[in-house]
């Protein structure tokens, strides 16, 4: 059963930083992309960034580019999110996710397996 753990989330105040982990067991962690979503109140939820399978590739969207940075550590079945001069608006439940192939994806359909979420709150 693959589990998916994610920590790290809290209050910041805008301009700060904040480094989400994500702990993935139950199959072979090297073996497969990962990514993070982010869903805010009455929001749809939202592509924030991914990282292929062995970290060579990733991807952002637009409105984190610059400011987030995703890696992983295989060794230790862990992705991370560094999240650097967070404003309010990236206030939200961000989540962990894991596809079942090598390459990363920017589509939340592509990935099976989810964590439950952490929050993260930027406070003005």
């Amino acid at each position: 059963q693959v589990q998916l753990v994610e920590s790290g989330g809290g209050l910041v105040q805008a301009g700060g930083s904040l480094r989400l982990s994500c702990v993935a067991s139950g199959r072979t962690f090297s073996n497969y992309a990962m990514g993070w979503f982010r869903q805010a109140p009455g929001k749809e939820r939202e592509f924030v960034a991914a990282i292929s399978a062995s970290g060579a590739n990733t991807a952002y969207a637009d409105s984190v580019k610059g400011r987030f940075t995703i890696s992983r550590d295989n060794a230790y079945s862990t992705v991370y999110l560094q999240m650097n001069s967070l404003k309010p608006d990236d206030t939200a439940v961000y989540y962990c996710a894991s596809r079942s192939f090598t390459i990363a994806s920017v589509n939340s359909y592509d990935y099976r397996y989810w964590g439950q979420g952490t929050q993260v709150t930027v406070s003005s």
